[in-house]
């Protein structure tokens, strides 16, 4: 397997500590992949059950990399539980702040981890939606944010996307991309501020056609999720959406393909808005769901383990092929090879 010595991640780009802001599902994901990359992690989540929370999730993440991979990890970060924003934010070199989607509460939040942490720490957010201007409106030193918006689970989920303020300075943007390559993600830097970003806008049409399938009696939700993985959901992790259709029309140029097939159908789309959610649709959808998992005798625990597995599957199969999220694996696991020889 080739690969250049700039595409390494180097050990000293990690920062030794960071803070985290907000525990629950994003957070606690974010404090079990620096974690067992081998970075101390200080957590401010004043609710409850948040650290045990975080807790779980980093067992979870135990054991899906000891299925990923056999290269050996680095001696695992602590987890320090903190009672104060400027508790967390203290003495560390990067910030990952992941409270609910709600603007006054991070600006807030934002503000304060920017006035009480050293002026050259790095602070991102995990927001999913949120503009970082937005964002950074009250911040004191807003050069240094930078939203980092990440995928469910984190620790498995290379793709994290990134995207500047107004008020960015561009080395915020290229340093934390060199964290979180560090750490084994795949930063993709988003070229405007756009609401929900890239991957959430693509991902959300295809739900809003889910959702109507179900509403106009069309598909239920087990068919609906039958249909996707076992087709061309197989294929998406090689290719990606645009270039697996170009592949699989059988045309020799872009153009043709988009002459040929491009256009497509109204009547193959809704293109409208996610249906309204009334509370028939929702006992319909709700109905289906329970019926699914009780057909397969599953708990929500399960599914996010057959999840996990799954994902850890499909990342090692991409690995073998060099190719998409398993070469992002690939250069990880030889920055951990890295690390343990010293170079």
């Amino acid at each position: 397997m080739f690969m250049s010595e700039n595409s390494i991640s180097a050990p000293d780009r990690l920062p030794t500590a960071i803070g985290l802001l907000g525990g629950g599902v994003i957070g606690g994901g974010w404090a079990a992949r620096f974690m067992l990359n081998g970075v101390n992690v200080r957590l401010y989540d004043p609710a409850p059950n948040a650290v045990e929370g975080v807790r779980e999730r980093l067992e979870k993440a135990r054991r899906a990399f000891r299925k990923l991979t056999q290269v050996p990890l680095p001696p695992e970060g602590a987890l320090t539980v903190v009672d104060s924003v400027a508790e967390a934010v203290r003495d560390v070199q990067f910030v990952q702040e992941n409270v609910p989607e709600n603007l006054e509460l991070k600006q807030q939040l934002l503000a304060e981890a920017c006035r009480a942490s050293a002026a050259e720490t790095l602070i991102c957010s995990s927001t999913s939606m949120l503009q970082p201007s937005l964002l950074q409106a009250r911040m004191p030193r807003p050069e240094r944010l930078v939203v980092a918006h990440p995928f469910h689970p984190v620790y498995l989920v290379p793709l994290v996307e990134l995207c500047a303020g107004e008020r960015t300075a561009p080395e915020s943007l290229s340093r934390a991309a060199e964290i979180f390559r560090a750490v084994g993600m795949h930063p993709l830097v988003v070229r405007k501020e756009i609401y929900g970003f890239i991957a959430n806008r693509i991902q959300t049409a295809a739900w809003r056609e889910a959702l109507w399938l179900v509403h106009d009696g069309l598909a239920t939700v087990q068919e609906i999720d039958d249909a996707v993985r076992y087709s061309f959901g197989l294929r998406r992790p090689v290719l990606g959406p645009i270039l697996n259709y170009f592949v699989g029309s059988g045309e020799t140029s872009m153009r043709a393909f988009m002459q040929k097939w491009g256009r497509g159908t109204k009547e193959s789309s809704k293109l409208e808005a996610a249906p309204e959610y009334t509370e028939a649709f929702l006992t319909m959808l709700c109905e289906q769901a329970d019926e699914r998992a009780a057909a397969e005798n599953m708990t929500v625990a399960e599914y996010q383990q057959m999840l996990d597995d799954g994902l850890v599957g499909v990342l090692q199969g991409l690995r073998s092929q060099n190719c998409g999220a398993g070469e992002t694996l690939a250069r990880w696991e030889q920055s951990l090879r890295s690390r343990i020889s010293g170079r």
